[in-house]
């Protein structure tokens, strides 16, 4: 099968129809082998009836729903275990990601040779002060932290190998950070597209401008994960000693000082009345702190991910 194409969706009634005609007129033309499964993130609207009259018609198209709005990242995990094509292509189903871009992406992963191939809306018909500034101011910052250049790490019609998306794990709200997964993972040839950006034809965005705030604190989490994440005593162990070493010499120096002057009749001060006292207290009480952070770290990692996982109510077309 050449593609999977996978669409997260919640709450998109009014889009599903065009989209899905237009992704089926642009298979036909260019003769491809194909499933679309689309990833219904607990819609309230009629997005599931619709998706199963797809599947009823055409045999390519499947479904997943899941119980309850788990988000974008549970959604795209279980479209990635559900995938076969040898290239996955994900999109949003707004209609904001145009399916005429699908051809190209394809020949830059089969062709090119690409792990991963993300889409850039270069030119935007969003809000400047809304979302094209902080986006921009987003993506700068996320080039700098994970070291991927890529000028648009939110646009949601991206291209994969299928290998790439089997040995990736997306968690939490990750999903923007799927191309810095894939390089900490090994796939290492990740290109960029310049893709049509099309303004919402139908009902509101899902995502305002907390997602700036929280991609920000994700960059952060996945920056400590890529550098830190297998090994996190590397981290708090070695701050942690380190801040108890210092801690440990100054009060060292201090009952030093005081036992000298002591024993040479000087004038002396208490040791509690020393305000060096306290902070070297403070500075070893902090850095065993910091060490036990790490090694409770490590113990965590060799136990079982507890996270909650997305439930599914139902299936459409799957074997």
């Amino acid at each position: 099968m050449n593609l999977s194409i996978l669409i997260p969706l919640l709450n998109e009634e009014e889009s599903l129809k065009e989209l899905y005609t237009w992704i089926i007129k642009v298979m036909q033309e260019n003769n491809y082998s194909y499933e679309i499964i689309f990833l219904d993130d607990g819609s309230t609207d009629d997005s599931w009836s619709i998706i199963e009259s797809f599947a009823q018609e055409n045999t390519a198209v499947k479904g997943v729903r899941f119980m309850k709005n788990f988000g974008k990242s549970q959604a795209l995990h279980a479209g990635f275990a559900k995938a076969q094509g040898d290239v996955i292509i994900t999109m949003d189903a707004d209609l904001q990601d145009s399916p005429e871009e699908i051809p190209g992406l394809y020949e830059m992963i089969v062709k090119g040779k690409y792990d991963l191939v993300s889409g850039w809306k270069k030119k935007r018909y969003d809000s400047v002060v809304a979302k094209n500034l902080p986006s921009k101011l987003f993506n700068w910052a996320a080039r700098k932290t994970s070291g991927v250049e890529l000028n648009d790490f939110n646009c949601g019609l991206k291209a994969y190998k299928n290998i790439v998306v089997k040995n990736i794990e997306v968690s939490g709200e990750m999903h923007r950070y799927i191309p810095v997964l894939a390089k900490n993972a090994g796939f290492g040839k990740i290109g960029e597209k310049v893709v049509q950006h099309q303004a919402r034809k139908y009902g509101e965005t899902k995502f305002g401008m907390e997602r700036f705030v929280n991609g920000f604190l994700d960059l952060i989490t996945i920056w400590f994960l890529s550098r830190f994440g297998k090994r996190p005593m590397h981290l708090f162990g070695a701050i942690g000693s380190l801040m108890f070493i210092i801690g440990f010499i100054v009060a060292g120096f201090i009952g030093v000082a005081k036992l000298y002057h002591m024993y040479n009749d000087m004038r002396y001060t208490l040791v509690t009345n020393n305000p060096w006292f306290y902070i070297a207290l403070t500075s070893m009480v902090l850095g065993t702190q910091l060490f036990l952070a790490g090694f409770l770290g490590e113990i965590i990692l060799r136990t079982k991910n507890n996270e909650e996982r997305y439930k599914v109510s139902s299936e459409v077309n799957f074997l």
